[in-house]
């Protein structure tokens, strides 16, 4: 073989082992990408647990701000359970109420005609004492119902409405309202009966025999709160929880729901009297905290206000709004009891 057939063999082999040992280095130094899922591992976490969906709303905003990432969010998994629907928090205007008058808001269910200026102008029957005897009586006629523990714009099926647990429920909620009072020299009773448990069926008629022995061991109460939340569920499963921004932070917008003697319903008289206290204390909420009230609802009903001339019923937030949120809208509402209140001395 000549010389130079030998050197091109040489230097194919000399090439080839070039070429693997090069390969060789190459995979003993590489490294796998790092992953921060870890998906075979871990459980799959919310994908939009830090949206904030009511960051811009306001007094004046009459629409829902919402995340992004909507369309994620039904097949969300979090470790309370499956994700059922969405949360959105949105201010839900007075403003727009067909009956108005001057910081009153009034959605008038009833088919009859209501003078607000009228009923504003009206002095009540009665006065607040600042002794010792109760003039408040605070009570639930649905105690159970709740709200979200914990800021989500999902819910799961986990997510518990009604509990029996008086820090959770609408006792909680009673008790910032009753600390007000009390700290404003306001005698009050609050009631903490549970009447929607176990059966749901039948709580206004025990919550009338609660009111009605409650007045009877106190004979100085002039006005009866009735504390509920309300629940407001679109079509799709959405929870609206309704919002206003108060001192840069969310609380519960709080709504007035009224019965009267309209429609078919009988021995309920003293309709306009109550009617004319709820006038009276959404105009104060307004001036107070505006947007904080939703309009007045006005329906053709008793809810057991035909026990006094002095009842009212106060829904705060929804079963979509968390706890504090409730919380800061009760004591917004606690304070602007207190401001009515003093004026009826």
């Amino acid at each position: 073989m000549k010389f130079k057939g030998i050197m091109l063999i040489f230097c194919v082999l000399l090439a080839s082992v070039y070429t693997t040992a090069h390969c060789f280095l190459k995979y003993v130094n590489y490294s796998m990408p790092i992953s921060n899922s870890n998906t075979n591992f871990l459980p799959i976490e919310p994908l939009s647990d830090n949206i904030d969906t009511s960051s811009t709303i306001s007094a004046t905003d009459n629409t829902s701000s919402s995340s992004n990432n909507k369309d994620t969010q039904s097949t969300t998994v979090s470790a309370s359970g499956q994700a059922v629907g969405n949360i959105t928090a949105k201010f839900i205007s007075p403003y727009t109420a067909g009956t108005k008058y001057n910081k009153v808001y009034l959605k008038n269910n009833t088919g009859s005609t209501i003078n607000i200026k009228t009923l504003l102008e009206k002095k009540l029957s009665f006065k607040i004492d600042k002794n010792n005897k109760p003039q408040v009586l605070i009570m639930h006629t649905h105690t159970t119902e709740s709200f979200m523990l914990e800021e989500r714009d999902y819910y799961t099926e986990d997510d518990a409405s009604r509990t029996r647990d008086s820090k959770k429920n609408m006792i909680a909620i009673g008790d910032i309202i009753e600390q007000k009072l009390k700290a404003a020299g306001i005698g009050v009773i609050h009631d903490t009966t549970i009447h929607d448990y176990p059966a749901y069926s039948g709580s206004y008629t025990r919550s009338a025999a609660t009111i009605t022995d409650d007045l009877k061991a106190y004979p100085s109460i002039k006005i009866v709160i009735d504390i509920h939340r309300d629940s407001i569920t679109a079509n799709n499963k959405e929870k609206i929880k309704p919002v206003v921004k108060i001192d840069g932070k969310n609380a519960a917008q709080v709504m007035l729901v009224m019965g009267s003697q309209t429609g078919g319903i009988t021995n309920y008289p003293n309709w306009k009297e109550n009617l004319s206290l709820a006038l009276k204390y959404q105009q104060t909420l307004e001036v107070m905290y505006p947007g904080l009230a939703r309009a007045i609802t006005l329906n053709s009903g008793k809810y057991n206000q035909n026990l006094t001339k002095g009842s009212i019923l106060l829904e705060v937030g929804t079963e979509a709004n968390t706890l504090d949120e409730a919380k800061r809208g009760a004591a917004y509402a606690g304070e602007a009891l207190v401001s009515l209140l003093n004026t009826l001395k």
